[in-house]
């Protein structure tokens, strides 16, 4: 067999390469960010631990939309989410809506609102009538 062609033949103590992702929890993947990055030439340079707070924050937003309409969909006696959940977690939750205040879910609907002037009036002439 020729020097190096053995599988882990260049580490010692036999360690397998553990992702970026991996090494910090993570699910998104580090070294595609890392790669979209450095490609979109956003700046000269990108350090070593710019990648990962990114994918952390997206992992954690992703999180939290996701968590919110399965919250929704389970409201709705619904299995499976779509866009009409997502639009619902979003705007009732007070940060997110902020957050994704001008961004518009296709399919998504609006949120049901009533503005108080149309509803029926409760006062005396209502109860007069009856």
């Amino acid at each position: 067999m020729a020097k190096g062609s053995a599988p882990g033949a260049g580490r010692k103590g036999g360690k397998k390469a553990a992702s970026r992702s991996a090494k910090a929890g993570l699910q998104f993947p580090v070294g595609r960010i890392d790669r979209y990055l450095k490609k979109g030439k956003y700046a000269e340079r990108v350090g070593a631990g710019t990648p990962v707070y990114l994918v952390a924050v997206m992992e954690y937003l992703a999180a939290e939309v996701l968590e919110l309409a399965g919250n929704a969909a389970h409201d709705n006696k619904k299995n499976r989410i779509i866009p009409r959940h997502i639009q619902l977690a979003i705007r009732n939750d007070e940060e997110l809506s902020k957050l994704l205040g001008t961004v518009t879910i296709a399919a998504g609907g609006v949120l049901p609102n009533i503005h108080s002037v149309l509803l029926p009036k409760k006062g005396k002439k209502a109860e007069a009538s009856e």
